[in-house]
């Protein structure tokens, strides 16, 4: 049961983490911005593409070494 502790720091950790880079990374060029009057629609490509590309190291990283 000691591995259930550390998955869960783990996981908080990275939650905090997508969290900083929402907040940093959140209008990037190539992401779609749609403002009406009473209507604004955010679609985030460019930083969908990052991010993913982002987790896909960490993960692989996480998978090599433990």
């Amino acid at each position: 049961m000691p591995d259930i502790g550390r998955i869960l720091i783990g996981l908080g950790l990275l939650i905090v983490i997508f969290g900083l880079f929402v907040s940093f990374f959140g209008r990037l060029p190539g992401d779609i911005v749609i403002k009406k009057e009473n209507f604004t629609l955010y679609i985030p490509i460019a930083t969908s593409i990052l991010l993913s590309v982002i987790l896909s190291i960490v993960f692989y990283l996480f998978s090599k070494f433990f």
